[in-house]
């Protein structure tokens, strides 16, 4: 996959990509929150579960969101938006 070069896109197009990226990343950020809660309460409910370990391993995403979050915006403020 090609990484797009915040550097080229327009104003609108990088107000459009920092409102998607935070919208997915503070989703997905809920969703395993959730399903690790629930993962918790079924090993303590019928012991451990290849459930528990699915929020734990798409974890990284969420970083790597957030990295790009934080660059966005640092190009937002370069180009005082």
């Amino acid at each position: 996959m090609t990484e797009v070069k915040l550097e080229e896109l327009s104003d609108e197009a990088l107000l459009k990509r920092e409102k998607m990226v935070s919208s997915v990343t503070y989703t997905l950020a809920g969703m395993l929150l959730v399903l690790f809660c629930l993962g918790l309460f079924l090993t303590f409910k019928k012991g451990f579960t290849p459930l528990t370990v699915i929020p734990i391993a798409l974890s990284p995403i969420i970083l790597t969101n957030l990295v790009s979050i934080k660059k966005i915006k640092a190009e937002r403020k370069l180009r005082n938006l």
